[in-house]
């Protein structure tokens, strides 16, 4: 997918998120559908490896997506099928990748956990916890160098906030006052156990403060609220005004990942959690605002059903890169 159409394609999908709010309801529908199908096709054995799902958490994908540059680079995790639908990443070159087929965009090579597209800004996906921060933190340590203006974003899960690097790139960003915006999904669960087990503090917000950090809690199911605060701490960072840590509530309403069925979850979380979903949510906002009333709201996703079957089509008939892709994008110096 590294093609001129491939990238006026994702460019293109940016540029109608930021410009409407409709588009943006569209695009969380979009995540919604294509995660839970890829549920299904996992459990039908048509994709290799593992595989990570965020329904429930489309919202803070979307808020990021719709306040950045395309210059702008995003470092996200395992978990970031959201992320790049969400930036502009085609269904076709996202579900290819999932698939394992060459018109993925990483040629199929990379699987679910290794997602990228340059034209949007997406860093590959990293598939070790916490370690998309750093990685992060150095993106934003070349804009300042090159003084382009852009910044970075770095997105991770709440069990994330307990790694090394997490405190190293929080530290480094502060030190040198980098363009940069720290996102915590904190969404309850480190994999499978519990962050009241594992993370002595209610909100991993607080430990900004300790790097001299300014940093926010947000509600994670409302798009609006989190396109504020990720809006005016990209706005910040842009001006120079150095790194800020957000951490935005939210769950994920499959497990962590795979065949998970969740089951140490307690009794009504779940439930209590879907009466706040974000697409919901936002989609009774545009109705009450008068931007779409709730016939327009069942045709997107309609649409978005119909759009999504085809995009699989394609990408079942696309080919699988054979052996010697693998070298494809290898480089080799001489000695």
């Amino acid at each position: 997918m590294n093609t001129r159409d491939g990238t006026n394609a994702s460019l293109e999908r940016r540029a109608l998120l930021q410009a409407s709010r409709l588009e943006r309801f569209r695009r969380m529908v979009e995540i919604r559908l294509v995660e839970d199908r890829i549920i299904a096709l996992f459990g039908d054995g048509l994709i290799p490896g593992s595989t990570h799902t965020c329904q429930g958490q489309e919202a803070v994908s979307v808020a990021v997506a719709a306040v950045l540059q395309h210059s702008d680079t995003v470092a996200c995790t395992y978990r970031g099928h959201g992320m790049a639908l969400a930036l502009g990443v085609t269904r076709e070159a996202l579900l290819g990748e999932i698939f394992g087929r060459s018109i993925g965009c990483m040629g199929g090579l990379g699987g679910s956990m290794h997602l990228s597209d340059p034209a949007v800004g997406l860093l590959p996906t990293f598939a070790i916890v916490g370690a998309g921060v750093p990685i992060g933190v150095g993106a934003a340590l070349a804009a300042q160098v090159k003084g382009t203006h852009d910044i970075s974003v770095s997105v991770f899960g709440d069990g994330a906030s307990n790694i090394g690097a997490f405190h190293e790139g929080l530290n480094l960003a502060a030190v040198w006052s980098l363009p940069t915006v720290f996102v915590c999904e904190n969404n309850l669960y480190g994999e499978y156990s519990p962050i009241a087990r594992t993370t002595p503090v209610t909100d991993i917000a607080v430990r900004a403060a300790s790097y001299g950090m300014p940093s926010q809690v947000v509600d994670g199911q409302d798009l609006d609220a989190l396109e504020e605060v990720v809006g005016a701490a990209a706005a910040r960072a842009r001006q120079g005004g150095g790194p800020t840590l957000i951490e935005a509530k939210t769950y994920r309403y499959a497990g962590h990942s795979r065949s998970d069925k969740a089951t140490y979850r307690p009794d009504g979380e779940l439930e209590e959690w879907l009466r706040r979903d974000p697409i919901t949510l936002f989609g009774q906002r545009l109705v009450d605002e008068g931007a779409a009333d709730e016939d327009a709201l069942e045709a997107v996703w309609e649409e978005s059903r119909a759009q999504l079957e085809q995009s699989l089509e394609t990408v079942l008939a696309s080919p699988v890169p054979g052996p010697s892709d693998m070298l494809a994008n290898v480089t080799a110096g001489r000695s």
